[in-house]
């Protein structure tokens, strides 16, 4: 199996780390993002990797991260969007005026994938994009409230963003796909991590637990399905487009096959990249 670059955001802990272990174990050239200068120093270090540090609440950060990846790989196979959570109780504004968590789980990556695609279609990359189940039990999608301003509940904001990253997933395999570039989702699992742990999150109780580790996947479990699809030929080991579970296409919510609500999402995400918040 030939080596291929892999840049994993969200590499700093839990499945992402876990990830990095195994590509870099199984001789891939891994790129590793995190937001702790700690825990991502501590991975580099013991992988002897290269790494990179950006925090997703700031989307100047994504910019530079982007703007510096691609100046040091000219050729990215994979482009895994892994960094995310869920937050707490009350509606949180980033310093971009975007709600955290749409900002931080969805549109960031969206962001970085964007700022990415001239090297990605150089490299006809993959585009793995972390999504989870919350997609099809927690959304309730309104493109006119992506932001959650009218009805706010921690574990719905969080399944719409992670709706978005599968409509994302088939909007950019529809527009990117005869230039080579693909792109999958997936979800992980309920994984033994500080995931969601914040109190308010609506999951604190779950994995803050101390029986979790009883009850739920280790990260490594976790991180198999994007090992598998980093790893294996696009269209060849896999379908493309689709949403995975265990190694496998899965359901993904109904709204996720609708066409123009991927294509709308795709048009408004772009359009509030391009406005500069009041203060900026």
């Amino acid at each position: 199996m030939a080596g291929k670059v892999i840049v994993i955001t969200g590499a700093s802990d839990g499945i992402g780390r876990a990830a990095a272990r195994r590509l870099h174990a199984d001789g891939h050239e891994v790129v590793i993002v995190g937001r702790s200068p700690q825990k991502t120093q501590a991975l580099a270090d013991e992988l002897g990797v290269e790494h990179h540090l950006a925090d997703f609440a700031d989307l100047d950060s994504v910019r530079a991260l982007a703007d510096d990846l691609a100046a040091r790989h000219p050729k990215i196979d994979v482009l895994a969007n892994n960094a995310g959570g869920v937050f707490g109780k009350h509606r949180e504004v980033t310093r971009d005026g975007h709600e955290t968590t749409f900002q931080v789980d969805y549109l960031a990556p969206f962001l970085l994938t964007q700022q990415l695609m001239p090297t990605l279609v150089a490299s006809r990359a993959t585009v793995i994009n972390t999504s989870s189940l919350a997609n099809r039990i927690f959304s309730r999608f309104d493109l006119d409230d992506l932001e959650s301003e009218r009805r706010y509940r921690p574990v719905r904001a969080y399944g719409n963003a992670k709706l978005a990253q599968v409509l994302f997933t088939k909007e950019l395999e529809r527009r990117y796909g005869g230039d080579g570039v693909t792109s999958t989702a997936f979800h992980p699992g309920a994984i033994a991590t500080n995931f969601s742990a914040e109190h308010g999150s609506g999951m604190a109780g779950l994995y803050r637990w101390r029986l979790r580790d009883l009850v739920l996947q280790t990260p490594e479990q976790g991180a198999s399905t994007l090992v598998f699809l980093a790893e294996g030929e696009p269209g060849v080991d896999y379908p493309t487009g689709e949403y995975y579970t265990k190694s496998r296409p899965a359901r993904a919510s109904r709204h996720a096959a609708d066409v123009e609500l991927a294509r709308e999402l795709w048009d408004r995400s772009v359009a509030m990249l391009q406005q500069e918040p009041a203060g900026r």
